[in-house]
């Protein structure tokens, strides 16, 4: 399995417009956050978790040519607005893109993209294939998905258990941590120090990254608010790290190897 992280910032990406602090001035390439997305590269199978509004611009900079399946945890901006650019792979792929998400995303990328649903449609708009999931595990080709259930403050969203690979973003509550007991990899977002209204703080998310005891645990969907890259990451566990952009992560037979960049 081969993780690439697209993106590893928050909904306003690092640095935020008009924002003068000292991480949005940063000239460390590890400052530079794009809205948070994965691909996941297993089996034959491209996957991407989430399609924000740096979809296309990381896309590009990763040179990806092949899309299997996007996978949603959720319907908002940062999470969905990218979708309009899978237009590209239906060119490329020759067919509709294979979207998973659950019931209340599909009526969210309806209204986002009513567009793309109408009944006469525009040449040239994106064709999408809707997939349903719930809390069940679902396959991709061969690859088993397992959704695990988290909260963004009131709202129940999805994180992704593949092999055995955890991916939670955007949650500030996990009431099924066994399904993340003894991982090789779990990424799961730090938004800032200070305590926050719908996503872990950085001390929650390494309370949790204590108990389940996985291999090597990566943080992400990270704010200006964190702190520089270089600084901050001296004081974390030697097992946590701080993800950024391009960083690679290659498991196989339950080595992991971290790679810098793309």
């Amino acid at each position: 399995m081969k993780i690439t992280f697209l993106g590893t910032g928050t909904s306003q990406g690092v640095p935020v417009i008009a924002c003068k602090c000292d991480v949005c001035s940063s000239s460390d390439s590890k400052d530079k956050r794009l809205r948070s997305s994965v691909l996941i590269e297993l089996n034959g199978q491209n996957l991407l978790i989430d399609a924000g509004p740096d979809f296309r611009q990381q896309m590009l900079r990763a040179k990806i040519e092949k899309l299997d399946a996007v996978l949603l945890t959720h319907e908002h901006k940062d999470h969905i607005g990218g979708l309009d650019d899978v237009r590209a792979f239906n060119y490329v792929m020759k067919k509709a893109c294979d979207i998973y998400a659950e019931k209340r995303v599909h009526s969210a990328i309806k209204r986002e993209y009513a567009y793309v649903f109408a009944e006469l449609k525009y040449p040239g708009i994106p064709k999408m294939n809707l997939h349903e999931i719930a809390e069940e595990t679902f396959f991709i080709g061969t690859v088993a998905i397992e959704p695990i259930r988290i909260f963004h403050h009131k709202l129940p969203i999805l994180g992704f258990k593949i092999g055995n690979c955890a991916y939670l973003t955007d949650t500030n509550l996990v009431l099924e941590t066994k399904k993340l007991e003894g991982l090789d990899v779990l990424i799961i977002n730090a938004l800032r120090k200070e305590k926050h209204i719908s996503h872990f703080s950085l001390a929650e998310s390494l309370e949790l990254i204590k108990k389940v005891k996985p291999k090597k645990a990566f943080l992400t969907h990270i704010s200006h608010l964190m702190g520089k890259h270089e600084v901050e990451s001296k004081a974390l566990p030697e097992n946590v790290f701080f993800a950024f952009d391009e960083q690679q992560i290659v498991i196989k037979n339950g080595k992991i190897e971290i790679i810098e960049k793309i």
